[in-house]
């Protein structure tokens, strides 16, 4: 889905690691929250509070999903799944978007 229809918006930005990942969370009318985020280009990890599915909206990243040694890469309009309190990389080349809805 391209557009999120009837939401709000917070208008305070969660930035990480100096300003180079910055998203934004978003409230869906049914009351679930979103986040959809900016990545620059580099290699950060982060950790889940909760389940996550993750859908690339723009460029591509890798990712070294948690108990894997193989990177795999996922593009614009893929996603994958998170569980709650893993940890998890990402790297990019370029600037990439994603979604991130919670579980």
């Amino acid at each position: 889905m391209s557009l999120l229809e009837q939401v709000s918006v917070s208008k305070k930005a969660n930035i990480y690691f100096d300003g180079k990942v910055a998203s934004r969370s978003v409230f869906l009318a049914d009351g679930s929250k979103q986040t959809l985020g900016v990545v620059l280009p580099g290699e950060y990890e982060f950790s889940t509070s909760q389940g996550e599915v993750m859908e690339v909206t723009s460029g591509r990243f890798e990712v070294l999903l948690p108990e894997s040694t193989v990177w795999q890469e996922f593009s614009e309009g893929t996603q994958f799944e998170l569980a709650a309190n893993v940890s998890f990389k990402i790297r990019n080349t370029a600037i990439a978007e994603y979604c991130c809805s919670y579980l």
